[in-house]
């Protein structure tokens, strides 16, 4: 999506933006091996706890805010990575309060600026990002009045899967969907929109309806997303397309599993829903995704290799280790699992620099 208001400055601090959001993803990375039991030496003690937070709103909430300054191109819009980028410092520094406030505030904004978009272009895409950002403003509201944080990890997934749910079906537009098959859509996501809703009242009832929504979602992509027809292309078109489609896979897992168990606040079961969809899911589509967002926003070149494949591949056998572990129950297939998670992340960030390096480099030469 692309939007060319007058040009602004606040685009050449995207580097610093970006540090920011990779402080928050190695944070978040070492809190989770905290958390799934590994013994590394703390940051705080308190940190493992913190995981979640780090991952969702100072990792993730602060690249898609810092992709939607880049792509409305206004520099009040970048005040939302500003502020959720600090609050994932705060975070790592021990001042969880005003981090949440901060987030809290940044997220307010993103709901501002999907806001000034859908007044730009009111299409059911744009609606269904917009509601996306509400989804985490109201996970960060339950996180501020200090209620449970597993009620709000709903929100926070309602965040991700809208957004980039959004995104999909813009791009599918190419693809001339019929008035049929943009109602299924519109169902399917207003069936989790609803069941999120109902949670807050009815929490497992809600919990299942909007797992419906998710499954329903993920066979829509499946059946409708361009990747199936592009996954046939060779090179860079047919990595993206298989990340895609892997991640609609994921998704589909983390929908069953919600209505399987209902009512999820904490355990195996719990670990293998939050991950199925957070790592998955989200991560399939950065994966995916990042060899267009990274130019875009940082002005780089990223060409593309078969080395790309490698973290994919395992973030997928180390995912299905770790939800294994969890469900049968196993430990240590568990932890290992969870290593293994970050050590495709870690894998994919360094192949990215390594690339952009090199690329600096012809280019200078």
């Amino acid at each position: 999506m692309c939007y060319h208001p007058p040009l602004m400055n606040m685009q050449r601090f995207a580097p610093l933006f970006m540090l920011l959001v990779i402080l928050s993803l190695l944070a978040a990375i070492w809190a989770g091996l905290l958390r799934i039991g590994w013994v590394w030496p703390p940051l705080r003690p308190s940190l493992a706890a913190l995981h979640g937070p780090l991952m969702v709103s100072g990792f993730l909430g602060t690249l898609i805010g810092l992709e939607r300054a880049v792509a409305l191109r206004r520099d009040w819009t970048y005040l939302s990575p500003l502020l959720t980028g600090l609050g994932g410092i705060l975070l790592i520094a021990g001042f969880v309060q005003p981090a949440i406030i901060l987030i809290t505030f940044g997220s307010a904004v993103l709901v501002a600026v999907s806001v000034v978009i859908v007044r730009h272009e009111w299409a059911l895409h744009t609606v269904t990002m917009g509601a996306g950002a509400v989804a985490w403003l109201v996970g960060n509201m339950i996180w501020l009045f200090g209620l449970p944080l597993y009620q709000a990890s709903y929100w926070w997934a309602g965040f991700l899967l809208l957004v980039i749910a959004g995104e999909r079906l813009e791009l599918s537009r190419v693809l001339r969907l019929t008035k049929r098959t943009t109602r299924l859509f519109g169902l399917a996501a207003g069936l989790f929109g609803v069941g999120l809703l109902l949670s807050l009242v009815a929490y497992s009832a809600g919990i299942r309806l909007a797992s419906l929504g998710v499954v329903a979602l993920a066979l829509w992509f499946g059946r409708y997303d361009i990747a199936r027809r592009t996954i046939r292309r060779p090179g860079v078109t047919r990595y993206i397309a298989l990340n895609l489609l892997m991640g609609y896979a994921w998704l589909a897992v983390s929908g069953l599993i919600g209505l399987a168990y209902g009512t999820l606040v904490a355990g195996p079961a719990y670990d293998a829903w939050l991950h199925t969809l957070f790592l998955g899911f989200a991560f399939s589509m950065i994966f995916a995704h990042a060899l267009i967002i990274l130019p875009a926003v940082l002005g780089v070149t990223v060409t593309f290799h078969r080395g790309f494949y490698l973290p994919p591949i395992l973030l997928h056998i180390s995912l299905l280790m770790r939800v294994a572990g969890d469900l049968l129950p196993q430990q240590t297939l568990r932890q290992w699992g969870g290593l293994l998670n970050a050590v495709a992340i870690l894998l994919f960030a360094l192949i990215i620099i390594l690339n952009i390096v090199r690329n600096k480099v012809k280019a200078n030469e």
